[in-house]
């Protein structure tokens, strides 16, 4: 399994911003996609944002299209998440994982961060 590293939450008020990081060191060919998902409490695990390395193809989860944007950092190793217009509703703890190819779907990734909290407040 690739150990990832997460960083970057904390608390905020809503309309506010946060930018998490993810970082997947070492030498790894065997993933092409980093993701982020994020899980409230009582509610299952839901994909946020998809990236595929080298070309930066992105998708994203409708509910944060226009608030949210997926990038890679200098290398194709790191990989953010920029969140603006943060609502109460996007509290939840924050993951980020890698797979061979991209999908939304959780349960199509076997290697993931330790999570990070993201506490938004009205």
């Amino acid at each position: 399994q690739v150990q990832l590293v997460e960083s970057g939450g904390g608390s905020v008020q809503a309309g506010g911003s946060l930018r998490l990081s993810c970082a997947a060191p070492g030498l790894i060919h065997s993933f092409n996609c980093m993701a982020w998902f994020r899980q409230a409490p009582g509610k299952e695990r839901e994909g946020v944002a998809t990236i595929y390395r080298g070309s930066g193809t992105a998708t994203y989860a409708d509910s944060v299209k226009g608030r949210f944007t997926i990038s890679q950092g200098s290398t194709q190793y790191i990989v953010y998440l920029q969140m603006n217009s943060l609502k109460p509703e996007d509290t939840a703890m924050y993951y980020c994982a890698v797979s061979p190819v991209c999908s939304m779907r959780h349960r199509n990734y076997d290697s993931w961060g330790q999570g990070i909290q993201v506490t938004v407040s009205s």
